[in-house]
């Protein structure tokens, strides 16, 4: 199922969201990225990474992004899904 996040807490919570449904630690994930656990909750709690950081959490959980136009769905509507 495709999801959408328009915000960094949105996308944090995606990403904790599929770490947990692969049965990973964030400290297993940060190893099979070569980062720290610290930043795996980063990543999770919408702190500020650099976009490669993200892009090899998204590889490493098996995710891509996809860039699109926005569709016409308020941030209220998505943020109510989770």
């Amino acid at each position: 199922m495709e999801k959408v996040a328009r915000t960094p807490k949105q996308l944090g919570n995606l990403l904790r969201e599929r770490r947990t449904e692969l049965q990973l630690t964030q400290k297993e994930l940060a190893s099979r990225v070569g980062l720290r656990q610290s930043t795996v909750s980063a990543l999770e709690t919408s702190a500020a990474v650099r976009a490669a950081t993200l892009l090899s959490a998204l590889a490493a959980l098996d995710l891509e992004m996809v860039v699109r136009p926005r569709t016409k769905t308020s941030v209220q509507d998505i943020e109510a899904l989770f």
